[in-house]
């Protein structure tokens, strides 16, 4: 199932904030199915991956901690208007997503 991710970027106290929305149920594996009462599988974002112009920028580790469609944001100085930036995530079943934007701030 293709999932939407969304990037957005605005300057803020000299710095580029980067704000990304990933559209993923972010399920823990605990929770029941309340029709059924079967346990619900865990599926969560494991690895989230961040480009400055082709060039690895950040990583971060993610877990069954994180709510459902995850909002995320960083601020950094190394990007500036023109630059482009790609986000890349990984699931615990093998599911993944991309998504790409030029920084307009």
């Amino acid at each position: 199932m293709a999932r939407e991710t969304k990037i957005r970027t605005r300057t803020q106290e000299g710095a580029v904030e980067v704000l990304v929305l990933v559209n993923h149920p972010m399920e823990t594996g605990m929770r029941k199915d309340k029709g059924s009462g079967k346990v619900i599988p865990a599926q969560c974002i494991q690895e989230l991956n961040v480009e400055l112009n082709g060039k690895p920028m950040a990583s971060a580790s993610l877990g069954i901690g994180v709510s459902e469609n995850p909002l995320l944001g960083f601020r950094t100085k190394a990007a500036k208007n023109g630059d482009k930036l790609k986000i890349s995530w990984k699931d615990n079943k093998g599911e993944t997503g991309t998504a790409e934007a030029v920084v307009d701030a």
